[in-house]
């Protein structure tokens, strides 16, 4: 078993020092529980409201940054791997809103976010590189964040390229509620882990941030769809998980989530 923990924190804007010296408490927190997955929200080090390009500029971290060393410390000298978002500094002045996979050796993968919601693509360039599939010794493991659930798209290509868990970082806007509801973006969630057979572990963040209300609609999920934890008390939500066993994608007898696909009946037609 896999234990996976998503850490629904509430970062403070533009408090680097404060973001950094809670997300590594919590880190180590989740690792004395046992975690050997670690998710954080996105855009954990810096909040998310920025007001200018010049906010988000003074928070764009490049990879040299000793916060990931801190993290990686935090991990301890186990085998838990961390994935947790950031505003991250590229080259010649673009920042993009990007995830970290990272474990005790360092850095595994870095995904810059595809698909920019509202505001966002004022201050971000959008990543042009496929979301990574990273192999741990836990399992599988493939990245999104966000806005990038909404395009079914997105899970399916980390599923077929063979992710048994997607970690996703969120920042979730509070959307209306209907009584006897989940939140939209919750059930976008848990279809994807249902139509990919992933297993699902989706860590939005919580708060306020310049009269913004956001969700806290943190989830684990599994193959079926069906939610497994959400965040106690201490806003962690943690579930053990048998990754590999995501890999048997039959459905029944004689159906299968990827071999009963029919591609070349999928025509894409762009609107005009």
């Amino acid at each position: 078993m896999t234990r996976v923990a998503v850490c629904q924190t509430e970062p403070v804007l533009l408090d680097l020092a404060a973001n950094v010296r809670h997300t590594t408490e919590t880190v180590r927190g989740c690792v004395a529980r046992g975690a050997d997955v670690i998710v954080l929200p996105e855009l954990a080090t810096s909040g998310y409201l920025f007001d200018g390009a010049d906010e988000v500029r003074s928070m764009a971290l490049p990879l040299t940054h000793s916060v990931f060393d801190g993290w990686r410390a935090a991990l301890g000298e186990g085998d838990a791997v961390l994935v947790a978002g950031f505003p991250e500094a590229g080259a010649s002045g673009k920042v993009y809103n990007s995830a970290v996979v990272l474990d005790r050796a360092g850095i595994r993968a870095v995904y810059r976010k595809t698909h920019l919601w509202h505001r966002e693509k004022r201050f971000f360039t959008p990543g042009d590189h496929p979301p990574p599939v990273v192999e741990t010794v836990h399992g599988r493991i493939g990245v999104l964040v966000c806005y990038d659930l909404e395009f079914p798209e997105m899970p399916r290509s980390l599923a077929l390229a063979g992710a048994d868990l997607i970690a996703a970082p969120t920042n979730w806007s509070r959307a209306e509620i209907r009584s006897g509801t989940e939140p939209p973006q919750v059930l976008v969630a848990r279809a994807a882990a249902r139509a990919n057979h992933v297993f699902l572990a989706a860590c939005d963040r919580r708060g306020t941030e310049r009269a913004q209300p956001f969700t806290g609609g943190s989830i684990i999920i599994d193959p079926d769809g069906w939610p497994l934890a959400t965040p106690a008390a201490d806003h962690i939500a943690i579930a053990d998980l048998p990754l590999p066993a995501a890999r048997d994608r039959a459905l029944s007898p004689v159906n299968h989530v990827f071999t009963d696909r029919r591609p070349h009946l999928y025509a894409l037609n762009t609107p005009s």
